[in-house]
């Protein structure tokens, strides 16, 4: 098979391309420790209303200024509807969904993450500014997903 001197530089070029992005990829996982989930938690999507701690979701405060919190995604809300942080907390938010995909979005935090049945999700914040910040479901979820959204507090 003969290839023309062009083709052959073009094949070099995208092979060359690929190397150095694995090699990036590969470089900044080590470096920074990315490692895959491995101990995540599941939870049955049918029985999370009586599943502890999700059948008391809410703000649970472990020391001082630490928190968790519990959130339950369902078809269009959240519970708890509003949540009241003191200022300074830092807060681990534990959300699982009953029924279907959502997300879990607090814009003004930078706190983004995706809710899938049968998993819990958990992200930390650290809450240094007074007010009160917008939850929203950023993943289409049906019909009603334009109302999916509460608040969190802070004072």
């Amino acid at each position: 098979m003969h290839l023309h001197r062009l083709e052959r530089v073009w094949l070099t070029f995208g092979a060359a391309i690929l190397v150095l992005f694995l090699a990036t990829i590969t470089t900044a996982a080590v470096v920074e420790g990315f490692v895959p989930p491995s101990h995540v938690q599941s939870i049955d999507p049918a029985k999370v209303r009586v599943t502890p701690p999700f059948d008391k979701p809410g703000l649970h405060r472990l020391a001082s200024g630490s928190y968790e919190a519990y959130y339950v995604a369902a078809i269009f809300s959240f519970s708890p509807h509003e949540l009241v942080v003191p200022l300074g907390s830092h807060v681990t938010f534990y959300v699982t969904s009953t029924d279907v995909v959502h997300g879990f979005s607090v814009p003004e935090t930078g706190i983004n993450t995706m809710v899938t049945p049968g998993w819990v999700t958990t992200v930390s914040y650290t809450f240094r500014k007074r007010g009160r910040f917008l939850l929203v479901c950023n993943e289409y979820c049906g019909i009603g997903h334009q109302t999916m959204a509460d608040a969190i507090d802070v004072r």
